[in-house]
């Protein structure tokens, strides 16, 4: 299994034309932490970063999900500096590659921006 760094998880990000990779902090020592966003509503649904050494990616998850996935695998914990109801920690090169682009791919849907209904005027 290849594993991660910073620029092929920020690809890995990359799923979808509404996606977007920023660095919005300025402090020396956030200056690596990359924030995946929608470039239609802003909103963050991947936090990239390094802690003692580990490459993590930050995820929006439904609560029972992160449940399950905290018993499955030890490489998903709860989030460092989030919500942990919502969010989850994952250790990018101690997890299936293909539980983590099905993460990505949640947490990219859970953020994304809602379609708006139709009403009957528009039919």
């Amino acid at each position: 299994m290849k594993s991660f760094n910073y620029e092929t998880l920020v690809k890995a990000c990359l799923i979808n034309e509404d996606c977007i990779a920023t660095q919005p902090f300025k402090q020396d020592q956030y200056q690596e932490i990359y924030v995946m966003r929608h470039k239609s509503n802003k909103k963050w649904y991947a936090l990239i970063f390094t802690l003692d050494n580990t490459l993590y990616v930050n995820l929006k998850c439904p609560p029972d999900l992160i449940a399950i996935l905290k018993e499955q695998y030890k490489s998903i914990t709860p989030a460092w500096h989030m919500n942990k109801k919502h969010w989850c920690s994952v250790d990018v090169n101690n997890t299936p590659h293909s539980t983590l682009k099905e993460l990505i791919k949640i947490s990219f849907e859970i953020t994304a921006p809602k379609r708006k209904k139709q009403t009957k005027k528009d039919n």
